[in-house]
């Protein structure tokens, strides 16, 4: 049971730009230790230098494994949770899988030989992102391809993304675009996308203006159908994903959450805590145009980063007034994870899938160990996210010109 005057209380040390300490405060709740009785008196803590609020995967094994007896904290342990909590946040200590090291990925991991994987930069109003795409080997000018936009995780890159994911490797098999959006650590230390901060939650603000606006930017100078544009991520990303296709449902045609959570399921870093330890529920809806976007989620049962409950939190949000038949489908990959597949349908058209991998942690469901937070023994979220994403092209509806991009406008005409 959350302490609501503990929770209002780190919402006060953050509004008043004490980020530390408001995470220390939260952090000792999450234990089930008392609370001082003044929170604020703790001087001794060092400052963040940077005053974005710390996201999503910063309390993993501080908060996540707090129902669990913990064993005696050796010397080197004492002083790894006594070094400041920004450079901390900054090498990733605090993730789910702390202490696993990746070498950085070949271009033999990110991308198949033939093809292009090509850095681009963005910029508008609000800020500067920098991006890498990916254009198969059978690209040309003329034919209108599908597009997938992927979003990192916390501390990746989107060559490591790439890398573990392997979508450039589908999507060659696929033919189709893939651009990987790069969150740098100026804009958060951990370089997560700030899906919990009202002002990155909204349409044609902050990061998700920028998201829009790389996506928009391929399409405008590659060949794209513009009835099959696709986002998912990982985690921050997942998450980040989830803000995109409720707030612009009229750009991107389905969305896939990999242990990421629903838009509007925090608004601030002491939610954002709370979503993460027990799963918010979120009321928000969706805002561009209203309609129920289709949605693949993927979640590990044993993720201790963000709570399994999150992945039915996105089913809930994803379906939102629509009325749905529901089938369930269980399977085991051999030698692997055992998972069950909810389906929901809408008429003919399934148009939700929720996999709850058995066994799985915090990490992408079947991925390659060349990139960080993967989990090899499947199911493989990269196939199945593709594979249901080609199965939903945009469905034709009537379309204001100030909800969608000059082509799909052109397209509705």
């Amino acid at each position: 049971m959350l302490n609501q005057d503990t929770l209002r209380e780190a919402t006060r040390l953050t509004q008043a730009g004490q980020l530390t300490e408001a995470t220390a405060l939260l952090q000792r709740m999450f234990r089930g230790e008392r609370p001082p009785a003044e929170a604020s008196a703790a001087k001794g803590l060092s400052r963040l230098q940077d005053q974005s609020p710390l996201t999503i995967e910063l309390k993993a094994n501080g908060v996540g494994n707090a129902d669990r007896a913990a064993p005696a904290e050796t010397p080197a342990a004492t002083a790894r949770r006594h070094r400041p909590l920004f450079d901390r946040a900054k090498d990733g200590t605090w993730l789910g899988l702390r202490g696993v090291k990746h070498a950085p990925a070949s271009m033999t991991d990110i991308a198949p030989v033939g093809t292009k994987f090509i850095d681009g930069t963005y910029s508008n109003e609000t800020g500067s992102r920098t991006y890498k795409l990916f254009v198969p080997s059978s690209y040309h000018q003329g034919q209108p391809l599908p597009l997938v936009v992927m979003l990192h995780g916390c501390t990746q890159s989107p060559d490591d993304f790439a890398a573990g994911t392997r979508m450039n490797f589908i999507a060659e098999e696929q033919n189709c675009l893939v651009v990987y959006p790069a969150q740098p650590s100026g804009a958060n230390p951990s370089k997560c996308w700030n899906w919990f901060r009202a002002a990155d939650q909204r349409r044609d603000e902050g990061e998700p203006s920028l998201i829009a606006g790389i996506t928009r930017r391929v399409m405008r100078d590659y060949s794209v159908d513009p009835k099959r544009v696709f986002i998912a991520g990982l985690s921050a990303g997942g998450a980040a994903a989830a803000v995109m296709g409720a707030t612009y449902s009229d750009l991107y045609a389905a969305v896939g959450i990999h242990s990421g959570l629903a838009y509007g399921a925090a608004t601030d870093m002491p939610s954002a805590f709370a979503a993460m330890r027990q799963g918010n529920k979120s009321d928000r809806q969706t805002v561009a145009g209203g309609r129920m976007i289709p949605t693949i989620i993927f979640h590990g049962d044993r993720d201790t980063t963000v709570h399994p409950d999150n992945g039915a939190h996105v089913v809930e949000h994803a379906i939102g007034a629509t009325k749905t038949r529901k089938k369930v489908h269980r399977g085991q990959i051999p030698g692997g994870h055992g998972y069950t597949r909810t389906t929901h349908t809408d008429g003919e058209r399934e148009i939700l899938e929720h996999w709850n991998v058995h066994g799985a942690g915090h990490a992408w469901s079947g991925g390659s160990p060349a990139g960080s937070y993967t989990d090899v023994e499947g199911p493989d979220a990269t196939k199945e996210m593709l594979r249901f994403f080609l199965d939903h092209p945009q469905r034709a509806r009537s379309v204001g010109r100030d909800e969608c991009p000059e082509e799909v406008c052109q397209e509705a005409t």
